[in-house]
């Protein structure tokens, strides 16, 4: 699996220079929604490193990742799976994991314990 550096080059890149390699569905999504300006770098790195690794979350960014909204974590998912850098990751299951994250992150944001 790629490192934390890895994933800090990814979102760097990402949030810099947009989505130039997302679908046009994936970049209009993103776009409209002002997906990349909703999140703190710091969360977006957890969050990202949550889903394509193994790592928590603490309930500030969990509560981030869900203001966020589903349709902009769906989007930045799909667009980072763009990413050569993951092209030996099979996307279904990052895209499971993705939904079981965000369905994680709903549930445990209003109970007392760390988002996961």
């Amino acid at each position: 699996m790629a490192s934390l550096n890895v994933y800090s080059v990814l979102v760097v890149l990402f949030l810099t220079c947009g989505a130039a390699m997302a679908t046009k569905e994936n970049e209009q999504i993103i776009k409209e929604n002002n997906c990349e300006t909703k999140m703190g770098l710091p969360c977006v790195l957890k969050a990202f490193t949550n889903i394509f690794e193994t790592g928590s979350i603490s309930n500030k960014c969990c509560a981030e990742v869900v203001v966020l909204g589903k349709v902009c974590h769906s989007a930045l998912v799909k667009t980072a799976l763009e990413n050569p850098l993951f092209k030996d990751l099979v996307p279904a299951t990052i895209i499971a994991k993705s939904i079981q994250t965000w369905n994680n992150y709903l549930a445990l944001i209003y109970s007392p314990s760390p988002c996961s």
